[in-house]
Parts: C-alpha cells; structure tokens; sequence
C-alpha cells in the first residue's frame, strides 16, 4: 500500500535526495518557499524548502524502506516509536493546493518599522506599541511597549498586532 512519509535530509540536501528518490520511481514532494528579502542591502528573491531539512516521499514501506534509506541525501524515514509515521495525504494536497506557480509565497510584510499597532492577544492585550521589526525566519516581531514614560521592547507572535 502506497503512503506518504516524511523524510529527513542530510543538511541542504533536500534537491539531492529528491532527485534520487525520483530515480527509483518513487513520488516526491519538496515544497518551496519564495520569499523577498533584503540581503546585504539589497533586495533579493530567495528560493528555499518550506520545512528545511525535510521533504515527502510516497511509496510501499514493503518494498521501498530499504532503497529509500540509503539513498544519497537521505538521513532518515522519520518514525514515532518502531514504525515510520504515515504522514495524511490530505496534509500533502493542503500543501499543493496553496502552491502558486510551483512555489508557497511568503506573506508580505503588512507592518512598516515605527507604525503604531495594537496587540490583539496575549498578555499584553490592548496596549498600543511601536513596530520595530520582524525577527528573521519566524512569525514574531519586535515592537517598542508605550506605557506612561517608560518604553521596553517585546516580542510577540505577527498575528497579535495589528494596525491603529
């Protein structure tokens, strides 16, 4: 019976293993992110896995296991106890139906440095602050806390702010 399964990569052999799971036959999905970033000063386009280090294979654990393990690129079959984990086929077409020409696009920006905006959850819900800047490679910001005279700098989750 033919599964997806998660596959771990040795480091930025995500491509490599592909391929050479691909040359066995098998099905593979590597998601991509593209994303705009500024690098050194300049703006850039940068093409990168969506989980680093990770990518799907689909294939009958029976008859697949042994080639799939050895192949160059792979480290391992991701497994929870004894048994490779089966990954939901459902997940795979979630994934490919946001695909945008071959790739996911990463949000843009919605929140410029110095911007006024409001934290929507959390802790510090109500309170008004300043944006500072996204924290490289993950969902949270930096922003300037507002409170009487005083200001101090927190970091919390982008989906907890919002403009004023």
């Amino acid at each position: 019976m033919l599964h997806w399964y998660a596959i771990s990569t040795k480091p930025h052999q995500e491509r490599l293993a592909e391929a050479n799971l691909q040359k066995l036959g098998l099905e593979t999905f590597c998601p991509l992110l593209k994303e705009h970033r500024i690098i050194r000063r300049k703006p850039q386009t940068t093409v990168n896995p969506l989980f680093p280090g990770y990518m799907f294979a689909r294939f009958n654990l029976d008859s697949h296991y042994r080639a799939v393990m050895y192949a160059r690129g792979v480290r391992r079959v991701v497994s929870f106890g004894p048994e490779p984990a089966i990954v939901d086929a459902g997940m795979i077409e979630a994934i490919k139906s946001r695909l945008h020409e071959g790739y996911l696009l990463a949000p843009v920006q919605q929140f410029k440095p110095g911007q006024l905006v409001r934290i929507l959850n959390g802790p510090l819900h109500g309170l008004e602050a300043v944006f500072e800047k996204t924290m490289t490679g993950s969902q949270r910001a930096v922003i300037l806390l507002r409170a009487l005279s005083y200001q101090a700098r927190a970091v919390v989750d982008l989906r907890h702010i919002a403009n004023l």
